[in-house]
């Protein structure tokens, strides 16, 4: 796999060595007290949310997991089988391939913070519609302003367009082509649930 994108990479946009000294800092504990916190708050508005019709075959919620400090948010576009079942984004083999690509760069999940732009699973694994991601759009937005990360990763074109809506997905996606938008560095990347179906994009799920 290949880890690098000439100098726009992941790892150089951050520092990731800090991610083994968190407990060292009594400031730093007490920030992730606090995101923890704020986003306990927010699953616990996703738990119970009835915006739309996703709501009404659930199994689980999928709201998001790993590091309420993270620099780094990966937003994929919706949760499938497994993650219904066991409530948790990106699991299975698709989950393995993100697990791979995140070694690459020496972070593990824990280190990252992974959500979706819905957090209920659409029938059949469909596309998500667009009344449901707007349905969960304040609790997207409320992520990303607890986490405040400096690097987002966009997995799919529904998760590229949230934030590039007037850009050709083709333009964009592949991980090659890092993008800046206010204070945030964006990674557009092909889902890895992408690369399953279609065994030649693993070469193009670069960080």
């Amino acid at each position: 796999m290949t880890t690098s994108v000439g100098t726009d990479t992941i790892s150089s946009k951050i520092d990731t060595s800090s991610y083994t000294h968190h407990d060292s800092h009594i400031e730093a504990r007490v920030s992730l007290h606090n995101q923890h916190t704020d986003l306990t708050s927010i699953s616990f508005q996703i738990s119970n949310c009835l915006a739309c019709n996703l709501s009404k075959e659930r199994t689980n919620t999928v709201p998001g997991s790993g590091n309420p400090n993270a620099d780094i948010m990966f937003i994929g576009e919706a949760p499938g089988f497994n993650e219904d079942r066991i409530g948790e984004p990106f699991i299975g083999r698709a989950g393995s391939l993100l697990e791979d690509l995140l070694d690459s760069i020496g972070l593990r999940k824990q280190d990252v913070y992974i959500t979706n732009m819905v957090k209920c699973r659409p029938p059949k694994n469909r596309d998500p519609q667009k009344t449901e991601i707007n349905s969960c759009k304040t609790y997207l937005d409320s992520q990303i302003s607890t986490i405040n990360p400096i690097v987002i990763v966009t997995l799919g074109r529904f998760s590229f367009g949230k934030f590039f809506p007037n850009i050709p997905i083709t333009q964009g996606k592949g991980g090659n082509k890092r993008r800046e938008k206010g204070k945030n560095f964006f990674f557009p990347m092909y889902h890895p649930a992408a690369a399953l179906y279609n065994p030649p994009l693993k070469t193009k799920i670069t960080v």
